[in-house]
Protein backbone atom coordinates (compact mmCIF):
# COMPACT_ATOMS: atom_id res chain seq x y z
CA UNK A 1 0.00 0.00 0.00
CA UNK A 2 2.84 2.35 0.85
CA UNK A 3 4.42 1.61 -2.53
CA UNK A 4 1.19 2.50 -4.35
CA UNK A 5 0.88 5.71 -2.36
CA UNK A 6 4.46 6.67 -3.21
CA UNK A 7 3.82 5.96 -6.91
CA UNK A 8 0.71 8.14 -6.94
CA UNK A 9 2.59 11.00 -5.26
CA UNK A 10 5.41 10.76 -7.81
CA UNK A 11 2.97 10.76 -10.73
CA UNK A 12 1.23 13.84 -9.32
CA UNK A 13 4.57 15.57 -8.91
CA UNK A 14 5.71 14.93 -12.48
CA UNK A 15 2.28 15.77 -13.90
CA UNK A 16 2.24 19.13 -12.14
CA UNK A 17 5.77 19.92 -13.25
CA UNK A 18 4.90 19.11 -16.84
CA UNK A 19 1.77 21.22 -16.72
CA UNK A 20 3.65 24.17 -15.23
CA UNK A 21 6.28 24.00 -17.96
CA UNK A 22 3.61 24.36 -20.64
CA UNK A 23 1.95 27.21 -18.79
CA UNK A 24 5.12 29.36 -18.92
CA UNK A 25 4.80 32.06 -21.57
CA UNK A 26 7.53 32.08 -24.24
CA UNK A 27 9.92 35.03 -24.46
CA UNK A 28 9.33 37.08 -27.59
CA UNK A 29 12.15 38.84 -29.45
CA UNK A 30 11.64 41.45 -32.17
CA UNK A 31 13.88 40.94 -35.19
CA UNK A 32 14.21 43.73 -37.76
CA UNK A 33 15.58 43.35 -41.26
CA UNK A 34 15.50 45.48 -44.44
CA UNK A 35 14.44 44.35 -47.90
CA UNK A 36 14.83 46.10 -51.24
CA UNK A 37 11.78 47.99 -52.40
CA UNK A 38 12.72 50.41 -55.18
CA UNK A 39 15.43 52.80 -56.34
CA UNK A 40 15.47 56.40 -57.51
CA UNK A 41 17.90 56.98 -60.37
CA UNK A 42 18.45 59.59 -63.07
CA UNK A 43 15.68 57.94 -65.10
CA UNK A 44 13.23 58.71 -62.27
CA UNK A 45 13.64 62.46 -62.75
CA UNK A 46 11.45 64.31 -65.22
CA UNK A 47 13.55 65.97 -67.91
CA UNK A 48 16.77 64.51 -66.52
CA UNK A 49 20.00 64.97 -68.47
CA UNK A 50 21.13 61.53 -67.30
CA UNK A 51 23.24 62.83 -64.44
CA UNK A 52 22.37 62.00 -60.82
CA UNK A 53 24.72 62.98 -58.00
CA UNK A 54 22.72 62.35 -54.80
CA UNK A 55 24.17 63.71 -51.58
CA UNK A 56 22.18 64.83 -48.53
CA UNK A 57 18.51 63.85 -48.29
CA UNK A 58 15.64 64.83 -45.99
CA UNK A 59 11.99 63.83 -45.57
CA UNK A 60 9.26 66.28 -44.56
CA UNK A 61 5.49 66.17 -44.94
CA UNK A 62 5.72 63.00 -47.06
CA UNK A 63 8.14 64.61 -49.50
CA UNK A 64 11.72 63.51 -50.15
CA UNK A 65 14.29 66.24 -50.82
CA UNK A 66 17.56 65.30 -52.54
CA UNK A 67 20.65 67.46 -53.05
CA UNK A 68 21.60 66.57 -56.62
CA UNK A 69 24.69 68.47 -57.67
CA UNK A 70 23.48 71.94 -58.61
CA UNK A 71 19.76 71.35 -58.04
CA UNK A 72 17.32 70.24 -55.36
CA UNK A 73 15.06 67.38 -56.44
CA UNK A 74 11.66 66.91 -54.77
CA UNK A 75 9.85 63.55 -54.79
CA UNK A 76 6.66 62.18 -53.30
CA UNK A 77 8.07 60.03 -50.48
CA UNK A 78 5.18 57.56 -50.74
CA UNK A 79 4.80 57.06 -54.50
CA UNK A 80 8.40 58.11 -55.33
CA UNK A 81 7.05 60.20 -58.20
CA UNK A 82 9.26 63.13 -59.14
CA UNK A 83 7.54 66.42 -58.30
CA UNK A 84 9.94 69.23 -59.03
CA UNK A 85 13.51 70.28 -59.80
CA UNK A 86 14.60 73.48 -58.06
CA UNK A 87 17.52 75.11 -59.86
CA UNK A 88 17.47 78.62 -58.44
CA UNK A 89 16.93 80.58 -55.26
CA UNK A 90 14.35 83.19 -56.19
CA UNK A 91 13.32 86.11 -54.01
CA UNK A 92 11.35 88.85 -55.74
CA UNK A 93 13.46 90.06 -58.67
CA UNK A 94 16.62 88.42 -57.35
CA UNK A 95 17.72 85.01 -58.67
CA UNK A 96 20.76 83.02 -57.53
CA UNK A 97 21.64 79.70 -59.15
CA UNK A 98 21.90 76.77 -56.74
CA UNK A 99 25.37 75.23 -57.05
CA UNK A 100 27.34 72.45 -55.37
CA UNK A 101 24.67 71.52 -52.83
CA UNK A 102 25.91 69.40 -49.95
CA UNK A 103 23.25 69.47 -47.27
CA UNK A 104 19.55 69.97 -46.58
CA UNK A 105 17.49 70.38 -43.43
CA UNK A 106 13.80 71.18 -43.05
CA UNK A 107 12.31 72.74 -39.94
CA UNK A 108 9.26 74.78 -39.07
CA UNK A 109 8.20 75.40 -42.66
CA UNK A 110 11.65 76.31 -43.97
CA UNK A 111 14.16 74.53 -46.20
CA UNK A 112 17.85 75.15 -45.42
CA UNK A 113 20.30 74.29 -48.21
CA UNK A 114 24.07 74.27 -47.75
CA UNK A 115 26.54 74.76 -50.60
CA UNK A 116 30.31 74.40 -50.84
CA UNK A 117 30.14 77.76 -52.55
CA UNK A 118 30.00 79.22 -49.03
CA UNK A 119 26.29 79.90 -48.90
CA UNK A 120 23.26 78.82 -46.92
CA UNK A 121 19.98 79.22 -48.81
CA UNK A 122 16.74 79.50 -46.82
CA UNK A 123 13.44 78.93 -48.64
CA UNK A 124 9.78 78.54 -47.79
CA UNK A 125 8.85 74.86 -47.67
CA UNK A 126 5.35 75.35 -49.09
CA UNK A 127 6.10 77.76 -51.94
CA UNK A 128 9.88 77.28 -52.43
CA UNK A 129 10.18 81.08 -52.50
CA UNK A 130 13.41 82.52 -51.18
CA UNK A 131 13.47 83.91 -47.64
CA UNK A 132 17.12 84.81 -47.19
CA UNK A 133 20.70 83.74 -47.77
CA UNK A 134 23.55 83.54 -45.27
CA UNK A 135 26.98 84.05 -46.82
CA UNK A 136 27.69 85.73 -50.14
CA UNK A 137 29.56 82.97 -51.95
CA UNK A 138 33.05 84.10 -50.89
CA UNK A 139 34.78 81.54 -48.66
CA UNK A 140 36.69 84.15 -46.63
CA UNK A 141 33.46 85.82 -45.52
CA UNK A 142 30.68 84.12 -43.48
CA UNK A 143 31.54 80.48 -44.22
CA UNK A 144 34.58 78.53 -45.33
CA UNK A 145 32.29 76.50 -47.60
CA UNK A 146 29.32 74.57 -46.15
CA UNK A 147 29.51 70.80 -45.70
CA UNK A 148 26.57 70.17 -43.41
CA UNK A 149 23.46 71.82 -41.96
CA UNK A 150 20.78 70.82 -39.50
CA UNK A 151 18.11 72.98 -37.88
CA UNK A 152 16.35 72.09 -34.64
CA UNK A 153 15.04 73.77 -31.50
CA UNK A 154 15.45 77.28 -32.88
CA UNK A 155 19.12 76.80 -33.77
CA UNK A 156 20.91 76.45 -37.12
CA UNK A 157 24.07 74.32 -37.07
CA UNK A 158 26.38 74.81 -40.07
CA UNK A 159 29.44 72.59 -40.57
CA UNK A 160 32.25 74.32 -42.47
CA UNK A 161 35.17 72.87 -44.42
CA UNK A 162 37.43 73.27 -41.41
CA UNK A 163 36.72 71.80 -37.98
CA UNK A 164 34.10 74.41 -37.09
CA UNK A 165 30.34 74.20 -36.68
CA UNK A 166 28.83 77.69 -36.56
CA UNK A 167 25.59 78.11 -34.62
CA UNK A 168 22.92 80.68 -35.46
CA UNK A 169 19.42 81.32 -34.13
CA UNK A 170 16.61 80.80 -36.62
CA UNK A 171 15.21 84.17 -35.51
CA UNK A 172 18.31 85.85 -36.97
CA UNK A 173 17.26 84.78 -40.47
CA UNK A 174 14.36 86.85 -41.78
CA UNK A 175 13.20 88.24 -45.10
CA UNK A 176 15.08 91.46 -44.28
CA UNK A 177 18.20 90.05 -42.64
CA UNK A 178 21.63 90.60 -44.19
CA UNK A 179 23.84 87.86 -45.62
CA UNK A 180 26.70 88.51 -43.20
CA UNK A 181 25.10 87.24 -39.99
CA UNK A 182 27.33 86.59 -37.02
CA UNK A 183 27.09 83.19 -35.28
CA UNK A 184 26.06 83.09 -31.64
CA UNK A 185 28.38 80.14 -30.90
CA UNK A 186 31.02 77.84 -32.41
CA UNK A 187 31.70 74.14 -31.95
CA UNK A 188 34.89 72.16 -32.56
CA UNK A 189 34.56 68.84 -34.43
CA UNK A 190 38.23 68.01 -33.71
CA UNK A 191 38.78 66.43 -37.13
CA UNK A 192 37.30 66.77 -40.59
CA UNK A 193 37.75 69.08 -43.51
CA UNK A 194 36.26 68.39 -46.94
CA UNK A 195 33.76 65.69 -45.99
CA UNK A 196 30.01 66.17 -45.91
CA UNK A 197 28.94 65.96 -42.27
CA UNK A 198 25.55 64.69 -41.11
CA UNK A 199 24.02 65.99 -37.87
CA UNK A 200 20.76 65.72 -35.96
CA UNK A 201 19.29 66.67 -32.59
CA UNK A 202 17.66 64.48 -29.97
CA UNK A 203 16.98 64.86 -26.25
CA UNK A 204 18.78 68.16 -25.91
CA UNK A 205 21.94 67.12 -27.74
CA UNK A 206 23.39 67.85 -31.15
CA UNK A 207 24.85 64.59 -32.46
CA UNK A 208 27.38 64.69 -35.30
CA UNK A 209 28.59 61.74 -37.38
CA UNK A 210 32.28 62.51 -37.05
CA UNK A 211 33.91 60.36 -39.70
CA UNK A 212 37.47 61.62 -39.20
CA UNK A 213 37.11 61.63 -35.42
CA UNK A 214 35.94 57.99 -35.69
CA UNK A 215 33.14 58.67 -33.24
CA UNK A 216 29.76 60.26 -32.77
CA UNK A 217 30.19 63.75 -31.34
CA UNK A 218 27.71 64.90 -28.67
CA UNK A 219 27.15 68.57 -27.80
CA UNK A 220 24.76 69.54 -25.03
CA UNK A 221 22.53 72.33 -26.34
CA UNK A 222 22.05 73.88 -22.89
CA UNK A 223 25.83 74.06 -22.57
CA UNK A 224 26.10 75.66 -26.03
CA UNK A 225 23.68 78.40 -24.99
CA UNK A 226 25.33 78.93 -21.61
CA UNK A 227 28.82 79.23 -23.11
CA UNK A 228 27.93 80.81 -26.44
CA UNK A 229 29.99 83.98 -26.04
CA UNK A 230 33.13 82.20 -24.85
CA UNK A 231 32.80 79.64 -27.66
CA UNK A 232 33.37 82.35 -30.26
CA UNK A 233 36.95 82.47 -28.97
CA UNK A 234 37.39 78.84 -27.90
CA UNK A 235 34.92 76.56 -29.73
CA UNK A 236 33.12 74.00 -27.57
CA UNK A 237 34.50 70.47 -27.81
CA UNK A 238 32.25 67.39 -27.90
CA UNK A 239 31.78 64.37 -25.69
CA UNK A 240 32.77 61.28 -27.66
CA UNK A 241 33.61 57.59 -27.48
CA UNK A 242 36.11 56.79 -30.26
CA UNK A 243 35.79 53.62 -32.32
CA UNK A 244 38.78 51.59 -33.45
CA UNK A 245 37.53 50.34 -36.80
CA UNK A 246 34.55 52.35 -37.99
CA UNK A 247 33.77 55.82 -39.25
CA UNK A 248 30.28 57.29 -38.75
CA UNK A 249 29.07 58.88 -41.98
CA UNK A 250 25.40 59.75 -41.40
CA UNK A 251 22.94 59.96 -38.52
CA UNK A 252 19.21 60.70 -38.52
CA UNK A 253 16.73 60.41 -35.66
CA UNK A 254 13.19 59.16 -36.21
CA UNK A 255 10.36 58.52 -33.75
CA UNK A 256 11.96 55.28 -32.55
CA UNK A 257 15.39 54.98 -34.08
CA UNK A 258 18.78 56.45 -34.76
CA UNK A 259 19.38 55.54 -38.41
CA UNK A 260 23.07 55.63 -39.31
CA UNK A 261 25.60 54.84 -42.02
CA UNK A 262 29.05 53.71 -40.93
CA UNK A 263 32.15 52.69 -42.87
CA UNK A 264 34.49 49.89 -41.85
CA UNK A 265 37.38 49.96 -44.29
CA UNK A 266 35.81 50.17 -47.73
CA UNK A 267 32.48 48.61 -46.66
CA UNK A 268 29.39 50.76 -45.98
CA UNK A 269 26.94 49.59 -43.32
CA UNK A 270 23.37 50.58 -42.55
CA UNK A 271 22.97 50.44 -38.77
CA UNK A 272 19.79 51.18 -36.84
CA UNK A 273 19.84 51.70 -33.08
CA UNK A 274 17.10 52.29 -30.48
CA UNK A 275 17.58 56.02 -30.07
CA UNK A 276 17.58 56.09 -26.26
CA UNK A 277 20.33 53.47 -26.16
CA UNK A 278 22.24 55.26 -28.91
CA UNK A 279 22.19 58.52 -27.00
CA UNK A 280 23.47 56.63 -23.97
CA UNK A 281 26.37 55.48 -26.22
CA UNK A 282 25.27 51.87 -26.22
CA UNK A 283 26.23 51.08 -29.80
CA UNK A 284 24.50 47.73 -30.21
CA UNK A 285 22.48 47.99 -33.45
CA UNK A 286 19.21 46.16 -34.10
CA UNK A 287 19.98 46.30 -37.83
CA UNK A 288 23.54 45.84 -39.06
CA UNK A 289 23.83 45.13 -42.80
CA UNK A 290 26.14 45.98 -45.69
CA UNK A 291 23.81 44.53 -48.33
CA UNK A 292 20.32 43.08 -48.65
CA UNK A 293 20.24 39.37 -47.87
CA UNK A 294 23.69 38.81 -49.33
CA UNK A 295 23.06 40.72 -52.55
CA UNK A 296 23.38 44.29 -53.86
CA UNK A 297 26.05 45.62 -51.49
CA UNK A 298 25.80 49.28 -50.56
CA UNK A 299 28.07 51.77 -52.26
CA UNK A 300 28.93 54.98 -50.43
CA UNK A 301 26.00 55.91 -48.17
CA UNK A 302 26.29 59.63 -47.45
CA UNK A 303 22.84 60.35 -45.99
CA UNK A 304 19.90 58.49 -44.46
CA UNK A 305 16.21 59.16 -43.84
CA UNK A 306 13.20 57.14 -42.72
CA UNK A 307 9.45 57.52 -43.17
CA UNK A 308 7.30 54.88 -41.50
CA UNK A 309 8.82 51.52 -42.48
CA UNK A 310 10.58 52.99 -45.54
CA UNK A 311 14.33 53.70 -45.35
CA UNK A 312 15.99 56.06 -47.83
CA UNK A 313 19.74 55.74 -48.44
CA UNK A 314 21.66 58.22 -50.56
CA UNK A 315 24.14 55.93 -52.30
CA UNK A 316 26.46 58.40 -54.00
CA UNK A 317 28.85 55.75 -55.37
CA UNK A 318 26.05 53.99 -57.26
CA UNK A 319 24.29 57.26 -58.16
CA UNK A 320 20.92 56.28 -56.72
CA UNK A 321 18.62 56.62 -53.76
CA UNK A 322 18.03 53.13 -52.44
CA UNK A 323 14.59 52.65 -50.95
CA UNK A 324 14.29 49.81 -48.45
CA UNK A 325 11.49 48.44 -46.33
CA UNK A 326 12.12 47.82 -42.64
CA UNK A 327 10.46 44.53 -41.71
CA UNK A 328 9.71 43.17 -38.25
CA UNK A 329 9.44 39.53 -37.21
CA UNK A 330 8.62 38.24 -33.75
CA UNK A 331 10.60 35.21 -32.68
CA UNK A 332 9.24 33.25 -29.71
CA UNK A 333 11.75 31.36 -27.56
CA UNK A 334 10.11 28.64 -25.47
CA UNK A 335 11.18 28.71 -21.83
CA UNK A 336 11.78 25.32 -20.23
Amino acid sequence: MKNYLMLILMLCFFTNCSKDSFDIEPTNYNYYYPTDEKSITAESISGSNGVFDPKAIAVSKEKLYVCNGNVLEVFDALTLNHLKTVSNYVKGNSTIALTNLTSVSIDNGRIYLGSTDSRLFVMDEATLAGISTVGNGQWWQTFVHVFGVTVREGLVFVKEKNTTIKVFETSQITETSEWNLKPIAQLNTLNGYTEIYAMDVFSGKLVVAGRDAKSYLYYDIANIKANATNSLTTPIEPEKTPFTDRKPIAVTYTEDWAVTAENVGSVSYLRIYPKEEFNGRNYNPLVNVSDIMGQNPFGSIVSTALLGDRIFLSDNANKKIRVLKLNKSVIAEQNN
